[in-house]
């Protein structure tokens, strides 16, 4: 059991937290309800995930045999059948799709996109240069949808390209780590590998970087956000934002880190603290409408 647990792969629910945006955005975060709802979902979302994370783990099986880290897996590592692990995206799948489907429908149909989109990407997509982690970027971007849905509020067009921009940044972060860590064996245990070079990565990455920043400044002084949220203070999130992403990029750079996002949210201690403070300040600032007048002096 505890090899199939593992399989799951629960760290990685930690991404799913993004179903929780439109929760905090919308100022929702007070209604019981909605905030049942979008636990719900993230129970949903967690549940398809991991289904996916099976399939590919089973299709994946001789390739992650000769990975230095992914041979651990448990399904690479002989410790749960292929079989096994088949039976239990098979039940896994349906019941994250019936309880998405049962918050709403869009939700629902969000959930099924999520899962054959993944499922084209296990089995051709993730063959193909840059659509590669264009896929991994549009994960993201159906998390923080669904959690909309499932609690029908709107978001704000700029909280969308914000959030599809970093996942990309995180996309282009993960394949450098494969890169540079597995070094010339790169394309035999990711044939995409040997289409990418590190060069190329950098400029994206420095890119997305850049758009990430500006457009999430962007939503703090859209006019619209301001008088739906009734305040003008989430601009001073932004240095926290901007702090967060070097702070990424130094881990990145410096330490050869990247390969799981999820893993340095997990134990990077600064990252974990703007995080927290990032919170601890949008929080006041969304549901007790704090105006600090910036807007209007401009």
């Amino acid at each position: 059991m505890m090899h199939l647990v593992r399989a799951l792969r629960p760290h990685q629910w930690v991404k799913n937290v993004f179903v929780f945006a439109a929760l905090i955005f919308s100022q929702r975060l007070t209604h019981l309800d909605s905030v049942i709802q979008s636990l719900l979902i993230f129970m949903a979302f967690s549940a398809v995930a991991s289904a996916i994370y099976l399939i590919n783990d089973v299709a994946d099986y001789e390739r992650d045999r000769l990975h230095p880290k992914k041979k651990h897996r448990p399904i690479a590592a002989g410790q749960l059948s292929r079989r096994a692990a088949l039976i239990a995206s098979a039940a896994l799948a349906p019941l994250g799709l019936i309880l998405g489907w049962r918050l709403s429908a869009t939700a629902g149909a969000t959930l099924l996109f999520y899962a054959v989109m993944n499922l084209a990407y296990s089995f051709r997509l993730k063959h193909v240069v840059l659509l590669d982690v264009f896929i991994i970027a549009l994960g993201f971007l159906l998390r923080v949808s669904v959690g909309a849905f499932a609690i029908g509020v709107g978001l704000s067009p700029w909280l969308l390209i914000c959030t599809f921009f970093i996942a990309l940044f995180l996309a282009f972060c993960k394949r450098r780590h494969e890169l540079v860590s597995l070094g010339e064996a790169a394309a035999d245990h990711r044939g995409i590998l040997g289409e990418y070079s590190v060069a190329f990565i950098d400029k994206m990455i420095s890119a997305l970087a850049a758009m990430t920043v500006m457009s999430y400044a962007l939503y703090t002084i859209d006019p619209v956000v301001m008088a739906r949220l009734h305040t003008d203070a989430l601009i001073l999130t932004v240095p926290l934002v901007l702090f967060g992403v070097f702070r990424y990029l130094y881990l990145v750079h410096q330490h050869q880190m990247g390969g799981s996002p999820t893993e340095i949210v997990l134990k990077d201690r600064s990252i974990q603290a703007i995080v927290g403070l990032y919170l601890l300040m949008i929080l006041p600032f969304i549901y007790f409408g704090v105006r600090l007048g910036l807007a209007a002096r401009g």
